[in-house]
């Protein structure tokens, strides 16, 4: 009896490890045939990750790579910045410059753009799942590829206008609004 309960047992760890190891193997290949590319912070550039930046100015510079993750950002200025594959997970944009700024493939999990200024900003393939756009300004936005929640495309489809300066395309067109 104990014999087959310890094969049971070793059965089950077995099968355990198999499902995990499946579930991690589809997921790598998913990720490797979508062509996804990890938005990872440099080592050459400063980490900004938890900190209080309330109205720091930063426009223009190439922040490409830097995290600010859960950071306090509101009213800072990046107009014109390249924070290309940056990772804003859980930040704070309230009321924030972010016109003419390039976001291409940032992690924008959890963001709070709510009342900020994202006209003329370049948002392709970022992945803003959760990401309040409330009251922003979003007119010449691209949003080619973006990752984002229904509720917030349907609520930026109302005030959607304009074609962004820089790749051309419309920002209606960018969020397939109807």
């Amino acid at each position: 009896m104990k014999q087959k309960q310890r094969i049971k047992n070793r059965f089950k760890v077995w099968q355990q490890r198999f499902w995990s190891l499946l579930a991690i193997l589809l997921l790598t290949g998913f990720w490797l045939i979508l062509g996804a590319r990890p938005a990872w912070a440099q080592d050459n550039r400063v980490n900004y990750t938890l900190t209080e930046l309330h109205y720091q100015d930063f426009s223009g510079q190439d922040l490409s790579g830097t995290s600010f993750a859960g950071a306090d950002l509101r009213g800072c200025n990046f107009r014109n910045a390249n924070l290309q594959g940056t990772i804003l997970t859980k930040a704070a944009f309230f009321m924030a410059d972010l016109s003419g700024a390039d976001l291409s493939s940032a992690l924008m999990d959890r963001v709070i753009l709510d009342s900020a200024n994202l006209s003329n900003a370049i948002l392709h393939d970022v992945i803003a799942t959760s990401t309040r756009f409330f009251d922003a300004d979003i007119t010449g936005a691209d949003f080619s590829g973006a990752l984002l929640d229904r509720y917030q495309v349907s609520l930026m489809c109302d005030r959607a206008e304009g074609v962004n300066p820089v790749t051309g395309v419309p920002t209606r067109e960018s969020l397939f609004c109807d």
